[in-house]
């Protein structure tokens, strides 16, 4: 096993193959790139106690010393705080492989991972997450942390409590998210065969769905309104319940929406949008009227190491 302490900013070249990285940071900044060559580790910002970091049978671990995985479970942050009253802030940036199996977990850090196509996990209380042009399964916890999914092709699973999600050019095969007050926003890139489940509590839920789709449809809210762009849908409901349902192109694909009191819109995507690069997403917030609203200002997210 190898093992570096690291008390001060500090750039360190790994030499050895990485085939796993787990990283457990309670605040400031965890950035991990893809690239070819040796992985590199670079702690550009640090305050409070030392970073360890151990390679082992493929496993490399960012951590403090007293910090372990199973505090960064999604249901448990908050408490793991209150364990640790010394000021943590780390700024770390790692270049990895694109197969580098990747864990993180922190308690307010930001997060951004590029170009992983292997399986990605992130647990994060207050932190934002960004994901960018993941090919592999990706699930993303948080509590209030808001969650931003760009080009990602990998299934998508995302758990928040209060946190956004906001997915550009969405290409998941399959898609899941659970929120209870966080609104969601989703633009998805192309009408394949694609499962789409969106569950949320009080949060507005907003779709937009190129032309053609191929999708069965069901959307129901307990209280909130709906709109649809699509003639082929119909909306109807009783006693204030509203739905959304009906059938897309084929309908091989599906789309799941419940709310209770959360609104929500299924909008088209213009079909001169079908071709946008990557690099320019297209933003959208539902507003009180039901309309989209175009964010032309929004960056791409990508950190380099």
């Amino acid at each position: 096993m190898s093992e570096w302490t690291i008390d001060a900013p500090r750039t360190l070249t790994i030499e050895q193959p990485v085939e796993r990285l787990k990283v457990r940071t309670m605040a400031g900044a965890v950035n991990v790139v893809a690239v070819d060559g040796p992985t590199r580790l670079e702690v550009t910002e640090l305050e409070g106690p030392p970073l360890l970091v151990t390679l082992e049978g493929g496993e490399l671990t960012v951590t403090y010393e007293d910090l372990v995985w199973k505090d960064f479970t999604w249901k448990n942050l908050p408490a793991a705080i209150h364990q640790w009253r010394t000021k943590r802030r780390a700024v770390v940036s790692l270049a990895v492989a694109p197969g580098t199996r990747i864990e993180l977990g922190s308690a307010s850090s930001e997060t951004v991972i590029s170009g992983i196509t292997a399986p990605v996990t992130v647990h994060s209380a207050s932190g934002a997450v960004t994901l960018v042009r993941l090919a592999g399964p990706v699930e993303a916890h948080t509590v209030s942390g808001n969650v931003q999914a760009q080009s990602v092709s990998g299934d998508l699973k995302v758990n928040t409590v209060s946190g956004e999600l906001t997915v550009f050019e969405g290409a998941s095969g399959r898609l899941k998210a659970n929120s209870v007050s966080g609104s969601m926003t989703l633009d998805l890139a192309h009408g394949d065969a694609t499962d789409v489940t969106l569950s949320n509590v009080s949060g507005e839920v907003a779709v937009r769905l190129p032309a053609p789709t191929d999708a069965q449809v069901r959307a129901n809210t307990t209280s909130g309104d709906v709109s649809s762009a699509f003639e082929e849908l119909r909306v109807g409901g009783t006693w204030g319940a509203k739905q959304v349902t009906g059938t897309l192109g084929k309908g091989t694909g599906t789309l799941k929406i419940t709310t209770v009191s959360g609104s929500v819109a299924l909008l088209r995507r213009p079909a001169a949008e079908e071709d946008a690069p990557a690099d320019a997403p297209l933003a959208l917030t539902l507003g009180k009227s039901g309309t989209d609203r175009e964010d032309a200002g929004h960056k791409d997210p990508e950190d380099q190491a």
